[in-house]
């Protein structure tokens, strides 16, 4: 069966490689964004132009409309989710909305690797809005009022919405360049800079599973009215991570290990190490793969790394692209050998 998909947003890593397994299925795929960012998808993807924010603009450019399947990319708000609900009440089979692992970071009490019972619960109070948590707190309070008025409309009026929570996504397109900085540390030799403690486990997600997983909800009756995490079922230690890139790269590494008050008094972090922080979710994804994903499994760490890492060398490295926080490795040479 071929499906009517609208993606809202499109440009970003998640809906853009949603879109070229949408599109190779066989769908049809319309994106709709503000066209300021080139989305570098095929000519038979449709375009559709509006600013999300402007409601009547969103309407007009998606007027007489109905889809199948609405991928949903770009709701951070309660107030956002309201107004998607409206709008497509009655027009979609399925809402696929993207909602976050920091739904359980804000949330006290719990604990890791989370799961989807571990959601409900109180929030933790505001950091002071000048604190460097503050705008993560924000995301994942944003988020969570976002879920909760998806849930309602469910309730209500079965508003058909599937909630996927997606932890770290290592992506080739991540704009961020998170696991690109720590490549392009490990391939320059110098020493690469992580705090003098445990710190959190990492559990990330490849973005082909989560796009993989998006395109076989197009024929799925499961899911509705339900959230789920998306993860990767193991975790491991940053220096784990490190020293697996390093063995891909087949390079040595230099990890110098440095009291997390020195660096952030110098203002490396959160740059020098993007994973070191405490907003990295851990979650526990049994229920995703036993109701939504049955006959498949979620790529491996060293599987997914090893396919960034020649992503990196082929497309990368010959652009030019510089990796978020890699801009600042002067600085972290000076740290560690400051001049005389």
């Amino acid at each position: 069966m071929t499906a009517s998909v609208l993606i809202l947003g499109g440009t970003g890593d998640i809906g853009h490689f949603s879109a070229l397994g949408l599109l190779e299925a066989g769908h049809r795929v319309t994106v709709l964004n503000r066209g300021r960012t080139a989305d570098e998808l095929p000519p038979d993807a449709e375009r559709l132009r509006a600013d999300r924010a402007d409601d009547a603009a969103l309407r007009a450019a998606l007027a007489g409309r109905d889809f199948d399947l609405v991928l949903d990319t770009t709701t951070y708000t309660g107030d956002e989710a309201r107004q998607v609900t409206e709008l497509f009440d009655g027009r979609v089979g399925r809402y696929v909305f993207i909602s976050s692992g920091q739904v359980y970071l804000v949330r006290e009490g719990s604990t890791r690797p989370y799961r989807e019972e571990d959601y409900p619960g109180p929030v933790m109070a505001a950091p002071p809005p000048d604190s460097p948590d503050y705008d993560d707190w924000a995301y994942g309070v944003g988020k969570r009022a976002a879920e909760d008025t998806f849930a309602v409309a469910w309730t209500a009026r079965r508003f058909p919405v599937t909630t996927l929570r997606l932890p770290m996504v290592a992506s080739e397109r991540d704009r961020r360049g998170r696991v690109q900085a720590y490549i392009a540390r490990i391939l320059d030799g110098g020493p690469l800079l992580i705090p003098r403690e445990q710190g959190l486990p990492l559990r990330h997600v490849y973005v082909h599973d989560v796009a993989d997983l998006i395109v076989g909800l197009v024929a799925s009756g499961s899911g509705f009215g339900r959230a789920y995490n998306v993860s990767w079922g193991e975790s491991m230690q940053l220096e784990q991570f490190i020293s697996l890139l390093a063995s891909l790269l087949q390079r040595p590494v230099n990890m110098a290990r440095v009291p997390r008050a020195e660096l952030e008094k110098s203002e490396l972090l959160p740059d020098c190490s993007p994973f070191s922080g405490k907003w990295m979710s851990e979650l526990d994804a049994a229920r995703s793969l036993g109701e939504l994903a049955p006959s498949r499994s979620y790529t491996a760490p060293e599987d997914y790394l090893a396919r960034l890492i020649i992503d990196y060398r082929d497309r990368w490295q010959p652009r030019g692209l510089v990796p978020g926080g890699y801009g600042g490795r002067s600085a972290e040479a000076a740290f560690v050998n400051p001049p005389t």
